[in-house]
């Protein structure tokens, strides 16, 4: 079976045990976590990129550089999702209360138990979000 790299919202200072940020543009860095036979094989830490230039299309275009296929969210907006899409990065949802730390979001998602993310439950701004 191959790797899949993962990518985590993250507060600092990332890892396993670090908790997960509400939204992935605001996340300190990014947990990226290669997973094999359901368990994590590797993991490290990767900056988030400011919103200034280039808005929330910096952060998709750098995990897709990285070779991120999947991220687990606790909102996004639609800007966001759609080009996770044209990158071929799948986006899964997760409740930050429900699976509070990285490690709970990553047994959670090699268990199958998160939902791909909808393009009818992105945040519409204004804090119009759901976590």
């Amino acid at each position: 079976m191959s790797v899949t790299k993962v990518a985590v919202p993250t507060n600092n200072p990332g890892g396993l045990n670090a908790s997960r940020s509400d939204h992935f543009g605001h996340c300190d860095l990014f947990t990226l976590l290669d997973i094999k036979d359901g368990k994590v094989v590797d993991h490290k830490s990767h900056d988030n990129i400011a919103h200034d230039a280039g808005g929330c299309m910096v952060p998709v275009k750098v995990l897709a550089e990285a070779g991120v296929q999947a991220i687990i969210v606790g909102g996004m907006g639609a800007r966001p999702l759609a080009g996770f899409a044209e990158v071929g990065i799948t986006v899964y949802f997760a409740h930050k209360q429900q699976f509070p730390t990285v490690d709970d979001v990553v047994n959670a998602f090699v268990a199958g138990n998160l939902p791909v993310m909808q393009p009818t439950e992105v945040c519409k701004g204004g804090g119009n979000c759901h976590h």
